[in-house]
Formats: C-alpha cells, sequence, structure tokens
C-alpha cells in the first residue's frame, strides 16, 4: 500500500515557520505603514490603485481611503469584503487607465516577480505613465536573506546550485517542500533589483531605504504630486 503523506508534520512545521516569522512580518509592516502615512499622507478621499495587491494588506494597514487592488486574476471574495475595496483584472504592465489620471499607485513586493528587466521596465513605465503618486516597494537583492526562501546568500549563487539547494537547504523549502518544476517557476519569476536599478526604472522619484540592522532591507520608490505637510520631506538612501 502506498504510504500516504505525512501531512501532520508539514503542518506543524507551518505552523511553527508562521509563528517564528509573524512578529518580524508585523515589526515591518508597521514600520512601512508608518512611513507611508508620513511621506504620502493621502488625503482620505483620494482612491488608491494597488497593482498586485488585495485588501486584506490595507484593512491591516489601518488606511480608510478607497483602494483598487489591480491583479491579472480575480481572487475568490466573499460579502464580508467592505464596498470602498474594487477588484480589477489587469496586467499591471497595461494599465487600462489614461495618463496622469490615477492619484496614487501602490505597489508593494510585486515589481520583482516579473522575470525580467524589460518586464520590470514594462511595469515601471505603467506606473510613472497613470500615476500622479506612486509609492514601490521592493527587496533589495543585496540583502543578506532572501526574502522568498527565507534564507541567507542563497540568491548570490548560480541559478543550477540554486535548483537543487531551495528544495532541501531552506526555510521555505523545508516547509513546503516544493515541486521541481515550482522551483523552476520561481527561479523563472523572481528577479530581485538593486539600488541602482531602481533609479533607473524610476528616474522621477525618491529612493528611500527601510532598513535592518543598519543593512538596506529594501527600497521604495516614492513620488507625490503634492506636499504631505510642514517638514516632512523624504530622506533618500544616500542621505539615510
Amino acid at each position: 500500500m502506498k504510504e500516504q503523506p505525512k501531512t501532520g508534520i508539514r503542518d506543524r512545521w507551518n505552523k511553527h515557520a508562521h509563528a517564528l516569522f509573524t512578529p518580524f512580518l508585523h515589526y515591518f509592516r508597521s514600520r512601512r505603514k508608518r512611513l507611508f502615512f508620513q511621506l504620502i499622507n493621502p488625503d482620505v478621499k483620494e482612491r488608491i490603485l494597488d497593482v498586485g495587491g488585495y485588501h486584506w494588506f490595507w484593512i491591516g494597514m489601518g488606511c480608510g481611503n478607497p483602494v483598487t487592488c489591480l491583479n491579472i486574476a480575480m481572487p475568490k471574495l466573499d460579502e464580508s469584503v467592505p464596498e470602498r475595496y474594487q477588484y480589477v483584472v489587469a496586467d499591471g504592465r497595461a494599465l487600462p487607465y489614461p495618463d496622469d489620471r490615477v492619484e496614487l499607485v501602490f505597489s508593494n513586493s510585486v515589481i520583482e516577480h516579473l522575470g525580467s528587466y524589460e518586464e520590470q521596465q514594462r511595469f515601471a513605465s505603467e506606473i510613472r505613465r497613470v500615476g500622479k503618486s506612486y509609492w514601490v516597494q521592493t527587496p533589495n537583492r543585496w540583502f543578506p536573506v532572501e526574502p522568498h526562501l527565507l534564507t541567507p546568500f542563497i540568491h548570490y549563487l548560480p541559478r543550477g546550485i540554486q535548483r537543487y539547494l531551495i528544495r532541501w537547504f531552506t526555510i521555505g523549502g523545508l516547509v513546503i517542500r516544493p515541486s521541481r518544476e515550482r522551483v523552476d517557476a520561481f527561479l523563472r519569476n523572481v528577479r530581485l533589483l538593486t539600488e541602482q536599478e531602481m533609479k533607473e526604472l524610476f528616474p522621477d522619484s525618491t529612493i528611500i531605504c527601510e532598513r535592518f540592522l543598519g543593512l538596506k532591507k529594501s527600497f521604495i520608490a516614492v513620488k507625490r504630486h503634492k506636499d504631505p505637510g510642514v517638514g516632512v520631506h523624504p530622506v533618500n538612501c544616500d542621505e539615510a
């Protein structure tokens, strides 16, 4: 008789891994929330276009603005979703809006999932085209811990070595034990960005840094079409 998968062990791994990293997620999200409202300070009536995001992120942010979440597929929703959240099915590389029509475009940890620099250029160009203001966050390629695999230094290695190590020697691999096909898809789709590339992709923005233990953990491209308040100015990575 075929041995049944040990789902109980995997479930316990998932539970413990989630418990381990949840405090860090809450920590960085609360910091990002404060930074967002400090630097952008959107008017409560302004609709935010979240490219690649979901409404539960904004519930966690404590933001009262109306939000349109744009994704390539519609998620499963129930009647509990507040009315101020809307969903649009479209591609972030071809946004269905006229130039300078959106008050604020927001994107959190999406641009690194587009596979190639050319596709990232398309994505960035569309955000800059439609957004009067924008906020685009992405992990730093040179931060020592790969944020999706939760493992240090693996993203610096050749792809062939990564392909083997992801399944057997990463925290993410130990938790979910991905198939070879899933590992290959990850390697095709995830391309982390450097600070210089973010500057090239968003030349009309200020690039600011999220830091952890003094290291640049992630970058945020910020452009504002209005002053958020007296004495509030973004500090770029070179000044921070």
